[in-house]
């Protein structure tokens, strides 16, 4: 990581759509020059719906709204969702779209995973909120838990510029517009990254050196966890050395073959004293964690091998005694009231035939970073999709 932490903040923890949507669409509601969104997924829900309204109705006052979706997650989209935006100026980007073959889809690695949201280069979100209703409590049972942060200050210029670099092959005329620098708050923070460029381990690194520094306690709530050895190697080492480490992990999945794996490393850290909580009120999305009383992360990144070895992710890094405080009451109520704690005892009933399972699972989390190389890295490419091209159905061509 080559940015330095920026002091004058102030950073926000928003929890799920409730906190978000609201938000977000005021924030774009009241944009006067430019939106700058990136996203994973939109659904043509509620969601979806609204978010394509309030970028409408701002690129009809002028406001210069360019949009990137990942072409992966964002597959199924109508193409009249998308051409009600173009028409209205709204600048559409795919992140590498790819026909399908024999109805499967093909762009299964190095998604563009981010949500970042910058308006007028003043306000910004990051986090691991799509657009979509199963975001919301109404959603029903497979509503997800999940996390973003608004942030005003000078660390915005450098989430701007993120979002400009990403954007910029598609950018025409570039972004002209210049974050606002003055203090807005007492919060430390920087953005950190992960690509298939220069930052490929900047996520991963900035965990390891948080854990390895833990003194007094770790808190890790994350959707899907199966990291890198050196990460569950440090998790040990920190409750080895006395500090209270605590995960909250998926115990009702909304993909069950998550848990699965998590759950072959569960063994590994329970001997050594790692505390472990499946959230079981609904489906976890969150990806957040803190360390002692100062240390805290939010954003896009996954503990997985997609996360940390494939993927185009974003978090937040914060240092701020009050939102740590506020994040570790939050998560340890969330431990308390809505988790069922996973014990050894528990999990070595019928260790016997898991065993191999367990050691594959161990050693792959070991190697897999070595074995992601050999996965060719395809081009970091945006397609633009213009209005005239949307009216034909075809999102696979544009401007690279």
């Amino acid at each position: 990581m080559n940015k330095p932490w920026v002091e004058g903040n102030s950073v926000e923890l928003l929890i799920n759509g409730e906190d978000y949507y609201p938000r977000v669409f005021e924030a774009m509601g009241q944009a006067r020059e430019e939106i700058l969104l990136e996203t994973f997924i939109i659904f043509d829900d509620k969601v979806g719906q609204q978010l394509q309204q309030v970028l409408i109705d701002a690129a009809r006052r002028g406001v210069r709204v360019e949009l990137a979706v990942d072409g992966y997650g964002t597959a199924d989209l109508p193409d009249a969702f998308i051409s009600a935006m173009t028409e209205a100026g709204v600048n559409f980007h795919a992140f590498d779209p790819q026909p399908r073959v024999a109805g499967m889809r093909t762009n299964l690695f190095r998604r563009l995973h981010r949500k970042i949201v910058v308006v007028d280069g003043e306000r910004a979100f990051i986090g691991g909120i799509n657009y979509s209703a199963d975001h919301l409590g109404d959603f029903g049972p497979m509503a997800k838990q999940d996390y973003a942060v608004e942030v005003r200050g000078p660390v915005v210029a450098q989430v701007h510029a993120s979002s400009k670099r990403l954007m910029a092959p598609v950018l025409d005329p570039p972004s002209e517009v210049r974050p606002l620098t003055a203090p807005a708050g007492q919060v430390s923070a920087v953005l950190v990254e992960r690509d298939n460029a220069r930052h490929r381990t900047d996520i991963e690194a900035c965990y390891l050196q948080a854990l390895r520094a833990a003194r007094q306690r770790i808190v890790v709530a994350n959707a899907y966890f199966f990291p890198g050895y050196r990460l569950l190697r440090e998790l040990r080492n920190a409750a080895r050395r006395g500090v209270q480490v605590t995960l909250i992990l998926q115990g009702q999945p909304d993909m069950r073959w998550v848990r699965a794996l998590s759950r072959l490393l569960y063994n590994y850290l329970l001997r050594d004293g790692v505390h472990i909580h499946e959230y079981c009120q609904r489906p976890l999305h969150g990806k957040v964690a803190l360390v002692d009383d100062e240390w805290s992360t939010v954003g896009s990144s996954n503990l997985d091998p997609l996360s940390l070895s494939f993927n185009l992710e974003a978090n937040l890094l914060i240092r701020d005694r009050a939102f740590n405080q506020h994040l570790h009451e939050h998560l340890t109520s969330l431990a308390s009231e809505q988790c069922k704690a996973v014990t050894l005892e528990r999990m070595i009933r019928g260790y016997w035939w898991r065993a191999p399972l367990i050691f594959i699972g161990f050693h792959l989390t070991r190697y897999f970073p070595r074995i992601a190389g050999w996965f060719p890295a395809h081009r970091q490419r945006l397609h633009s999709v213009q209005p005239e091209m949307q009216a034909q159905g075809d999102l696979h061509e544009g401007n690279t």
